[in-house]
């Protein structure tokens, strides 16, 4: 047997005898046992949706300005039509009243989304909150990313022999 043979396959021609060869990204991205397997991320959804909101605001803009029933019906429900002491008195009691409004709850929506991107895991698309930092990192994992977490809950013995394992460190740093 030679060298390359002993080693292990490393090619499609060893393994399935067709004398095809693979390639190595082939072989280092194939999932190893256990570990889950994602697909790839893609972000052809999102332009298509801003493509689609862009369309529906084109087409509502363009039936507001150029239908006149359209137009009416929406100087009537926001207030513009029939005010009071001037022409947009009513818009601004009634409805233009509800922007402050909604600015207040965006805002503090957006506010709470800023927070809790902060103390979330980093892992990306997970939103359990992250406590434990990975060391040598910046990133804080929750206990289901973190490698050294029992995502299962920890026993007593685990903790008691992580305990032992960071008093033998602190001891081996001393002098």
């Amino acid at each position: 047997m030679n060298d390359a043979a002993s080693s292990g396959p490393s090619t499609a021609e060893s393994s399935t005898g067709t004398g095809a060869t693979s390639t190595p990204s082939s072989a280092s991205s194939s999932p190893r046992a256990g570990e889950p397997v994602y697909p790839p991320e893609t972000r052809g959804g999102i332009s298509a949706l801003w493509a689609i909101l862009l369309v529906v605001s084109v087409v509502t803009l363009v039936l507001i300005l150029v239908v006149g029933g359209v137009r009416h019906w929406v100087a009537l429900h926001t207030g513009i039509l029939n005010g009071g002491p001037d022409k947009y008195y009513n818009f601004w009691s009634g409805f233009g009243s509800d922007l402050g409004e909604a600015t207040l709850i965006s805002a503090v929506g957006l506010g709470l989304y800023t927070g809790l991107r902060k103390v979330n895991c980093h892992t990306k698309g997970c939103w359990r909150i992250g406590k434990h930092q990975l060391s040598g990192t910046p990133y804080v994992l929750c206990r289901h990313h973190h490698p050294g977490v029992p995502s299962k809950g920890a026993s007593h013995e685990h903790i008691l022999e992580q305990h032992r394992r960071f008093q033998e460190s602190q001891a081996s740093e001393m002098p």
